[in-house]
């Protein structure tokens, strides 16, 4: 048992969803890596019509979810457990969320294609960067979101109720709520 009695391997994912600095390659990293990618392969290797399957699937890999929600394949995360979706969640083909924070999606977040979520961040010292070190920040999503196709979203990003974010944005602060916003940076270009 290491601090506050928790053991090593409880540590680094404490370490890693609390934003610390965590060794990415630690072997209990590497395991739970290795068992989601197994259970993405499964999910993503389903007949379109295997819907029951898929929903299976997807209850024993996430976080949390409401009742109504559709992923369509393929879809990819790093661990699964770390995402938490609202009712009425719709995911286009090609979904990224690398989940080592938390992702929270409010009620009816609509997802187009080729999103890619990041909460995971490297060091620019290439140093430290060589040794895997690395820390993380959640992604926040509200209520009444709409993600257009190709919008990549940067780790510690809060998006706030009743957005729109337009296609090919990279999204890199804050989005206050009631607005469209797009482009590389971001930037609200519209209030609704």
């Amino acid at each position: 048992m290491t601090d506050k009695g928790m053991t090593e391997e409880e540590k680094i994912w404490a370490d890693m969803l609390s934003g610390e600095r965590y060794l990415a390659s630690h072997p209990e990293l590497i395991r739970r890596l290795e068992i989601t990618r197994e259970k993405i392969w499964e999910f993503n290797n389903l007949r379109p019509s295997q819907i029951t399957e898929q929903k299976a699937i997807l209850d024993e890999l996430l976080g949390g979810h409401g009742e109504q929600f559709q992923f369509n394949q393929p879809f990819r995360c790093d661990y699964g457990d770390n995402i938490y979706i609202g009712e009425n969640f719709f995911a286009n083909f090609n979904l990224t969320i690398l989940d080592e924070a938390e992702v929270r999606f409010g009620d009816n977040t609509f997802i187009g294609p080729n999103v890619s979520i990041y909460t995971a961040c490297h060091p620019l010292d290439t140093e430290t960067r060589n040794q895997a070190i690395e820390w993380s920040e959640p992604v926040t999503v509200g209520n009444n979101v709409w993600i257009g196709g190709s919008v990549t979203i940067l780790p510690g990003v809060t998006i706030g109720d009743n957005v729109v974010i337009g296609a090919g944005a990279v999204v890199t602060k804050d989005i206050p709520s009631n607005v469209v916003a797009a482009g590389n940076p971001a930037r609200v270009i519209k209030q609704l």
